[in-house]
């Protein structure tokens, strides 16, 4: 959060945002990468249980998937 009378943020503050924007970025791109990769991630209709389990099948199948190609190269 930024202060609304436009002084700066303490050094905590900025180092908490900081570390909150590279986690969200990392998430971010862990959801692009499943969601590129496996089509069904895109629209889904499932209930949110299932969805659950959907996204976890995907997880466990994109790590094994770049598991086998980082060893093969």
């Amino acid at each position: 959060k930024q202060p609304a009378d436009g002084r700066r943020l303490a050094v905590d503050n900025r180092a908490y945002n900081a570390a909150l924007r590279s986690m969200r970025c990392l998430g971010e791109r862990g959801f692009a990468i499943l969601t590129g990769r496996w089509r069904t991630l895109r629209d889904t209709t499932a209930s949110p249980r299932k969805t659950g389990d959907v996204v976890r099948a995907a997880l466990h199948l994109t790590h094994f998937e770049y598991r086998y190609l980082t060893k093969s190269c």
